[in-house]
């Protein structure tokens, strides 16, 4: 008599890569299948968990730059839930609003894709089963500033009511305000479960009366969606009481590794200590492969070195990520400092580091040819990957400062060696 259903939302199917630093053609490879491999895998879980139905919560697609090479793809892994006789309840989300095959593409009969206006499917239950009934509602637009809970109908009598809504909530870092409600506003509703979606990190709020879960994204796509993935798996027990399970979902994992330098005396032991956190990290992901962002930061005696010779410390990584298995060095970054008694001393390159800081990098001909750079470079990137040089211009001057600091700290780094050699 139980109803077990899969959560989950956010899938973004063909996603375009979101970063430069995937200049591994093999890791560019890995990231850019993974959206793909990560729904075979949902609908792998759907099957050998028998359960009822699969409820999308959102942002199946991407956006306008769905295919129908990819739509395809969709149908036909929805077609292998058909032949099981499994249900598939979809709602579009502020992505789906822009694809201008959603619409088009022919689905199979057990697949419900909510329209916008608000609707209420009755599951069909054998006798003697509690009765399921079934809530949704899709954008119609790419935006969605107003609640639409108010559009949902009253909770069907007698019957465990589900809800599929894809909203921001109360407002999320890193996410525009969509259909903004609260969780009190959905309790208050009556319905036992409400599948959400929009938000990529998960959520889920229990009591003994209702559960309000944000499953999250299944698989992450860049650094900014780092750790673990998932989707939810849903039991509604006979008593009506409900279990929630996390079961993860990723192809890769992303993370970032921060590594002390202070804490090594020499080259080989940072390379040691590096290889170490490395593997350590490894150890605890959920994910077949792992992408790492490694990170240096602290003072050392040989911060100069650390920056010069950093494409050597990447191969070193590399390597060791090699030999563990399934591991990728995303990016390597290097912020390491000097210890303030070395940043004391006088000497040709100290005057040289104070007249780049005092009076080069603030002057407005340095400026507006570092901007007059940039601008070139982002006007040769696609457009889906040039907010990387800020979304506004505070953001892109605040870009171009880190930019001009980091060039800066590499120059003195590099005839710092020359020096010391």
């Amino acid at each position: 008599m139980v109803y077990r259903f899969l959560h989950t939302a956010d899938i973004h199917l063909d996603s375009p890569l979101r970063t430069l630093a995937l200049r591994n053609l093999d890791l560019s490879e890995l990231i850019g299948l993974a959206t793909r491999r990560s729904f075979v895998r949902i609908i792998d879980l759907c099957l050998e968990e028998h359960v009822n139905a699969l409820v999308v919560a959102g942002d199946l697609y991407d956006g306008e730059q769905t295919s129908m090479k990819t739509a395809r793809f969709l149908a036909e892994q929805l077609g292998r839930l058909h032949q099981a006789g499994i249900r598939t309840f979809i709602i579009r989300g502020n992505h789906d609003a822009l694809s201008k095959i959603t619409a088009e593409l022919v689905m199979p009969e057990t697949v419900k894709v909510f329209g916008a206006m608000a609707e209420t499917v009755a599951v069909d239950r054998d006798p003697g089963h509690f009765p399921v009934a079934i809530h949704g509602m899709s954008f119609a637009k790419s935006h969605a500033p107003e609640s639409l809970l108010r559009h949902y109908a009253p909770p069907v009598p007698d019957a465990v009511n589900i809800g599929i809504m894809h909203t921001s909530l109360g407002g999320s870092t890193g996410h525009d305000l969509y259909a903004p409600c609260s969780v009190p506003d959905l309790r208050q509703t009556g319905f036992r479960y409400w599948a959400l979606g929009h938000i990529h990190k998960r959520s889920a709020i229990e009591d003994t009366s209702s559960a309000i879960v944000m499953p999250g994204i299944p698989q992450g796509r860049d650094i900014n969606e780092d750790g673990s993935k998932s989707v939810s798996l849903v039991t509604i027990r006979d008593d009506r009481s409900i279990v929630v399970e996390e079961r993860h979902t990723a192809i890769a994992q992303f993370e970032r590794l921060v590594v002390d330098v202070s804490e090594a005396v020499d080259w080989r032991d940072l390379v040691l200590k590096a290889n170490g956190k490395l593997k350590d990290l490894s150890s605890t992901r959920s994910a077949e492969h792992l992408v790492a962002r490694v990170e240096l930061k602290g003072s050392s005696e040989f911060a100069w070195l650390i920056r010069r010779d950093a494409d050597l410390l990447r191969t070193e990584l590399e390597t060791h990520a090699s030999d563990i298995g399934n591991v990728w060095i995303e990016k390597l970054v290097t912020s390491p400092v000097a210890p303030r008694r070395e940043e004391a001393r006088s000497g040709a390159l100290e005057e040289l580091a104070s007249i780049v800081e005092t009076e080069i990098r603030g002057s407005i001909s340095y400026l507006e040819e570092v901007r007059s750079i940039a601008d070139e470079m982002r006007t040769q990137l696609p457009p889906e990957l040039r907010d990387m040089f800020g979304k506004d211009e505070a953001s892109f001057e605040t870009l171009l400062s880190q930019f001009a600091k980091d060039g800066a700290s590499q120059v003195l780094a590099r005839l710092r060696g020359g020096e010391g050699a």
